[in-house]
């Protein structure tokens, strides 16, 4: 039913035909059909169509709760924020209902006592999917008042009976009720407050104070968390997580497409009508590279991993320097180059952990990174054997000076006078672009000195290459 033919009362809800089912069950109902039609189960996650959306699928078609595990960046909480998507757009509730209550089966006795008074003339509130969905980041100071509920001082005074049950203000499960409530970090919940949420996942039963109330919540619990915390003993309690139908475990992307896909998807973007912005897929390959070395870097602390967001982040300053140059030189084209990679190290050094090393070794550390990249990269387009013109013409004196200051068409003269560079910069197809000449440029020459063919010295503010 959309928002233009709904029902505002009992009876014209009743007189529609609606029919009320279970959230997991609209969710099934909803994920069969995405499946039959083709349609994708989310939009923007790139990697998981072969290895987690699978087993979300089988968790969803089999109607488990769900926990995530995984490192930082490796989407759960955008997967778990996707699945409002299978929620039905519209769902009818009774009118100023706290609890999202369905009009054909309340759960508190406010609304029963409601639905006896008003009967069909009862009124009808629709919510959309995005109000059914609760999310909260487990703390080691959240209590039971702020999941589950608590007595209202403030309800008391007013006049209330402590046992009348308008005195509880419920917390952020019950509120959330026909609908998927997310806890983020699961294993950092306090023992005691894993108990109560236990006890909702299985007994729907809401203990407040010195209140046993037998509440038939319809709530999907979904959580996150770090595999090596919520396997060690005694962070989390072993009757919860037996509820947990399904364990799905994430991964970073397994390919630098995917890597690449995301980074283009998430970085931030700006309407700058005077400016052209073109990225080389090789700097786009070198920023991924980087990311994926660093995960494997006996230097960097694998427990705590390597988001996809070093690799955005990375992403942007890259584009953010070549920006600046573009502006100082009065260019319109803004391409980042391979002298422009030395600004991410302050962007990367704040996503990543590093294993024990002395004071300022950091950069250090970053910098192989960052070479490593760049070879990796290069060895994929070159073959340097192919490359001896360029370097016979550096060890008979020939010399370059690059710099991420100068500008593109400064890199046209410098191709064009080295023999063999032209060929060696065609091979990378970058048109008659100054700027993307220059990107080129510096990337053959790169690849060439860390492949041990050319030498380098860093003079003031430039880089000198000679054979």
């Amino acid at each position: 039913m959309t928002s233009d033919n709904q029902a505002r009362t009992l009876g014209e809800l009743k007189k529609s035909g609606y029919s009320v089912v279970s959230v997991k069950e609209e969710m099934r109902r909803n994920l069969i059909k995405r499946i039959r039609s083709g349609q994708p189960l989310f939009d923007g996650i790139y990697g998981y169509e072969d290895s987690v959306v699978p087993q979300l699928e089988n968790a969803i078609l089999s109607g488990q709760d769900i926990i995530f595990l995984g490192e930082r960046g490796q989407a759960k909480s955008r997967m778990i924020r996707g699945l409002t998507g299978l929620l039905d757009e519209y769902v009818p509730v009774i009118a100023g209902s706290e609890l999202h209550e369905s009009p054909f089966e309340p759960i508190t006795d406010n609304a029963k006592a409601r639905i006896e008074a008003e009967g069909d003339n009862l009124e009808i509130d629709w919510i959309s999917r995005d109000q059914r969905y609760g999310e909260k980041l487990a703390t080691p100071d959240i209590t039971i008042a702020d999941l589950i509920g608590e007595v209202d001082p403030i309800k008391v005074a007013e006049g209330r009976y402590l046992s009348d049950e308008l005195t509880i203000h419920y917390g952020l499960i019950p509120r959330t009720n026909r609908g998927i409530f997310c806890i983020n970090e699961l294993p950092d919940l306090a023992e005691r407050i894993q108990v109560g949420l236990l006890n909702i996942m299985e007994e729907r039963d809401v203990q407040i104070r010195g209140y046993r109330i037998r509440m038939p919540l319809d709530v999907i619990i979904v959580a996150s968390a770090n595999p090596e915390d919520y396997t060690n003993r005694g962070r989390i309690i072993t009757p919860l997580k037996d509820r947990y139908g399904a364990q799905i475990r994430t991964h970073y992307p397994r390919s630098v497409e995917h890597e690449i896909d995301i980074m283009e998807q998430e970085s931030s973007s700006f309407t700058d009508e005077e400016f052209t912005v073109t990225v080389p897929q090789y700097m786009k390959e070198i920023v991924a590279e980087i990311t994926r070395l660093a995960r494997r870097s006996p230097d960097v602390n694998q427990r705590s991993g390597v988001s996809v967001r070093a690799s955005i982040a990375d992403y942007e300053s890259l584009l953010a320097n070549a920006m600046r140059r573009a502006i100082r030189l009065g260019e319109r084209d803004v391409v980042p180059r391979i002298s422009d990679l030395p600004y991410i190290i302050p962007t990367i050094s704040g996503k990543v952990e590093f294993e024990t090393v002395e004071d300022g070794k950091e950069d250090q550390i970053i910098e192989k990174l960052v070479q490593g990249a760049v070879v990796a990269v290069f060895n994929r387009y070159f073959n340097v054997v192919d490359l001896e013109d360029v370097v016979t013409k550096f060890k008979a004196g020939g010399t370059a000076e690059v710099a991420d200051s100068l500008p593109s068409k400064q890199y046209v003269d410098l191709m064009n006078g080295i023999e063999g560079l032209s060929k060696a910069v065609s091979t990378l197809d970058p048109g008659e672009n100054p700027a993307v000449v220059a990107s080129a440029t510096e990337f053959v020459l790169e690849g060439l000195h860390l492949n041990k063919r050319l030498n380098k010295d860093r003079v003031g503010g430039r880089i000198a290459y000679r054979g």
